[in-house]
């Protein structure tokens, strides 16, 4: 590997995921402002919007959308302007 181009300033940070409250704990450079104290220690916070533990892919749980619905919304909205 190149010599220089890696960050120098790993530490320990918490990422919270900020769709099921779940926060976990790992070596990152990612700068923040905010803190999180988590078993009496503080550590630099990073809201993440998915993660694993959210992720449909990883939790098994889908969500169904009303495509057909909306493709019928849309034929109807604009039925006139097909002339």
């Amino acid at each position: 590997m190149k010599k220089g181009i890696h960050p120098e300033s790993y530490r320990l940070v918490a990422f919270k995921d900020m769709s099921n409250e779940d926060v976990f704990i790992t070596r990152s450079c990612a700068s923040t402002k905010e803190t999180i104290e988590i078993d009496g220690v503080e550590y630099p916070l990073v809201k993440v919007e998915i993660s694993n533990t959210s992720h449909p892919f990883y939790t098994g749980k889908t969500k169904i959308l009303d495509t057909a619905g909306r493709v019928d919304m849309f034929y109807q909205r604009y039925k006139a302007r097909k002339k």
